[in-house]
């Protein structure tokens, strides 16, 4: 089967890598342009499929737009039987979507209908989901909308972050992907794609700033489980004395206070939240990197907590 494969960042590689190993004949990798990095902007950093097609010895196309008419007319003499799409980063048009001769499939970390988006990593440990997993679809011109073709399902660990949930969720869409091409080729007729049930349909809209803003009013497991949803990023972040920081590592605990109040700072912090408390034990304040909440502590100057907290110093 001959395979055309999108994909752009780390989640996407597993899937990739899957397919050369079972022998696809990966015709082209197509993936978004290198991003300008750098205080200059100057430096040109290659997504990690581009890496990873490279070191496969790949042929790598790197349209400013999948629109582009001398793209479409490069993958069109391809002549793909199939297109693959894990995490390009663009809704594909019905132009696009047509050329492959069995067209394009998605491998999406989520249970479809459930989670249809940007962020269902993200949002899955948000909203406390206690069981999530990988979709394979048909590509059609909605969002996540396609039909059915293959799903496996994950149950979500209550301490888990959205990164450690996302590397395992890549390679089981990795596998998922491999076992439903595998089906394509080999069953006569092929499996025949199962449409979604639009009435149970949710979505995991794109993160912002404002979302990733802790609230300290909320209670501390929802407030965990924000944090864990946005690590590694963007990461959830508060103001302390009016500076910004981001908080990881949370632990649920016993405690009381005004919303926001450090209640200890001791190895680890412990604040106040509407209801119990969040132990963090890693920070990353503004513009510096990521590092142990005992470190920070010992730059910052903050005094060990003790029964009568911390003189009244607030994170909001």
């Amino acid at each position: 089967m001959r395979v055309v494969f999108f994909g752009t960042p780390e989640f996407a590689v597993p899937s990739l890598r899957a397919l050369v190993g079972e022998g696809f004949d990966v015709a082209a990798v197509v993936t978004q342009p290198d991003a300008p990095q750098g205080r200059s902007r100057s430096q040109l950093v290659p997504p990690a499929v581009k890496v990873a097609a490279a070191a496969e010895d790949l042929t790598v196309l790197q349209p400013a737009s999948p629109t582009d008419g001398d793209f479409l007319t490069r993958l069109r003499n391809l002549r793909p039987d199939i297109g693959v799409v894990v995490a390009y980063g663009h809704i594909l048009k019905p132009e696009l979507l047509q050329i492959p001769e069995r067209g394009m499939v998605n491998v999406h970390p989520s249970l479809l209908p459930g989670l249809r988006g940007a962020a269902p990593i993200e949002w899955a440990i948000i909203r406390g989901f206690e069981t999530t997993g990988v979709t394979i679809m048909q590509l059609d011109a909605g969002m996540d909308s396609g039909p059915i073709l293959h799903q496996i399902p994950h149950r979500v660990d209550a301490d888990v972050t959205a990164g450690d949930l996302g590397a395992h969720l890549a390679e089981m869409g990795a596998q998922a992907l491999v076992e439903t091409l595998a089906m394509m080729a080999q069953s006569d007729p092929p499996p025949k794609p199962v449409p979604q049930n639009e009435s149970r349909a949710t979505f995991a809209p794109k993160l912002t700033r404002e979302l990733a803003r802790i609230d300290w009013s909320k209670d501390a497991v929802t407030i965990g489980r924000l944090i864990r949803g946005l690590d590694p990023r963007p990461g959830a972040w508060t103001e302390l004395d009016g500076v910004e920081i981001k908080l990881f590592s949370p632990r649920v605990k016993a405690g009381s206070g005004a919303p926001g109040k450090l209640l200890s700072a001791d190895g680890s912090l412990t604040i106040a939240a509407g209801d119990g408390a969040i132990e963090v034990f890693e920070v990353q304040p503004a513009g510096k990197a990521r590092m142990s909440t005992d470190d920070w502590q010992r730059g910052a100057r903050l005094a060990p907590g003790g029964g009568g907290g911390e003189g009244g110093r607030r994170f909001t």
